[in-house]
């Protein structure tokens, strides 16, 4: 860990950052692999089609429900810490959904791993804002950003391949059980290289906000719930909940202010939001740019089986390419963020906008055994682009953020990202939906929802014209000093 400017840095940071991002990568990866497992939870369990649905939306919804509390526990508490507990959580809950006898049981195991995944993530945003600076936390950001692209694009791969090699009565299970051997692994080896938070000099109740953990809670509750029960009427019922998250998102608002007027510990200090130089907009990107990019995975499963007859594991190999691409884009931009900052979101941005119009226009005009092989290079490019896209979109929204609120300020970035989740997965969906029940069916949803999905990635890059034009410039060092001049949190 980096403890001044003149300090050597941690020799252990890059095996240490090894170790987050692969208990990171689990818990992402537990959002996606699910979903082609479902079947084989059905016929299994012998579930309902409520239950299995709650068995994927259940884990969304504890997931980002606890960001940012996991977050701020993490900047009080010590990061390495949280990330210990959170990851035996994780294991534990993983070990009983595979065990699981009933639905109830599954379902419950299910809302406790989301819960246990929520408190893991904002640890390793935390933990990288505390262990690199300069260049190198780009790149390290650089590597967070492969992880999250590989871990949505490669779910529904490994997903299938369990199933396919455990049989489909049980190899449900082992998309739960093959994390505990890794989730073990990866516990042993942060005790050995997590750098170690200094003792606390003050009492942990007087650094933690209840009342704030209760509204912010209520508040993204009234987001999220309507929009993971979307499938099954959620708005119909449920259209009284955001105004009652707005209301939450108010009185949450005047109460940090209130909490940071009287001295104290604030659970998420608003003028992130108002006086960090980047951050509100670099979280709205990230939102936005997620509603695009995360919906278009449901989609493509719904196009590629139900429409085009594939399996599960096919299906995923299609969509394999953007995963490629990404994985080399977000290696790359890590290094290239210092030198380009937001230039690099732009142009990542384009590649994502014409690749999936592209998979609009191609995919619908080809016979239906060779689409896989006729989408694989607009897949490619926009894969390509959305690595360019998190990586340093995540750096440049952290970079003037004091280390000691790394964890919260993380949280709620990777919160709004969550929210873009949601939202894009009901939008792409719902608008896919109305397009296969019109004269061209599949076709034809498959090309509205990436006219949907265009048109938010649109959004995301107006957002990020607006962010290049408020920077002071490309040059790292010049930006670093604007940061720590107007920054009025340290």
């Amino acid at each position: 860990m980096v403890t001044s400017q003149t300090a050597e840095p941690d020799p252990r940071r890059w095996r240490a950052l090894a170790v987050t991002l692969t208990a990171g990568f689990m818990s992402l990866l537990d959002v996606s692999i699910v979903n082609v497992a479902l079947p084989s939870i059905q016929e299994g369990l012998g579930a309902s089609t409520a239950g299995v649905q709650w068995v994927v939306s259940g884990y969304a919804l504890t997931f980002g429900l606890v960001l940012v509390s996991g977050g701020r526990l993490g900047d009080a508490l010590g990061r390495r810490r949280m990330f210990l507990i959170a990851l035996s959580a994780f294991v534990l809950t993983s070990a009983v959904a595979g065990a699981a006898m009933n639905e109830t049981m599954l379902v419950t195991a299910r809302l406790l791993q989301g819960m246990a995944a929520g408190m893991l993530t904002p640890q390793n945003s935390g933990l990288i804002q505390e262990m690199f600076s300069g260049a190198e936390r780009g790149r390290a950001f650089g590597a967070f950003g492969t992880t999250v692209s590989l871990s949505t694009a490669v779910g529904p791969v490994l997903g299938g391949a369990i199933i396919g090699l455990f049989g489909a009565e049980n190899g449900w299970r082992w998309v739960f059980l093959v994390n505990i051997p890794i989730g073990a692994l990866a516990f042993v080896l942060a005790l050995r290289w997590l750098p170690k938070a200094p003792r606390r000099t003050t009492p942990l109740r007087s650094q933690l906000d209840f009342v704030g953990v209760v509204l912010l809670g209520f508040a993204v509750l009234g987001v999220l719930f309507p929009l993971v029960r979307s499938e099954q009427g959620g708005w119909s019922t449920l259209w009284w909940m955001p105004l009652v998250a707005v209301a939450c998102v108010v009185a949450f608002v005047w109460w940090e202010r209130r909490v940071v007027r009287r001295g104290g510990a604030p659970l998420l200090d608003v003028r992130l939001f108002t006086e960090t130089p980047g951050y509100a907009t670099g979280a709205a990107i990230g939102t936005v740019y997620f509603a695009g990019f995360a919906g278009i995975w449901l989609v493509f499963a719904l196009y590629f089986q139900q429409g085009l007859g594939y399996t599960p594991l096919e299906s995923g190999l299609v969509v394999t390419p953007f995963a490629i691409g990404a994985a080399v884009s977000a290696t790359l931009a890590g290094r290239l963020v210092a030198r380009l900052g937001r230039v690099l979101t732009l142009v990542g941005l384009c590649l994502v906008l014409l690749g999936l119009g592209a998979v609009g226009v191609v995919g619908p005009m080809v016979d239906a055994s060779i689409t896989g092989f006729a989408v694989a290079l607009p897949l490619v490019v926009a894969g390509f682009g959305g690595g360019m896209v998190i990586s340093p979109n995540t750096t440049l929204t952290l970079e003037a953020v004091p280390t000691r609120m790394a964890g919260v300020a993380g949280g709620a970035l990777q919160t709004g990202q969550r929210i873009g989740t949601a939202i894009g997965v009901a939008v792409l969906a719902s608008v896919f939906h109305i397009g296969i029940e019109s004269d061209g069916g599949y076709d034809d949803g498959l090309r509205w929802a990436m006219l949907s999905a265009v048109a938010l990635v649109a959004l995301a890059l107006a957002l990020a014209v607006v962010d290049l034009r408020r920077r002071p410039g490309v040059d790292p060092q010049r930006r670093q000093r604007t940061a720590r001049a107007t920054t009025p949190l340290e």
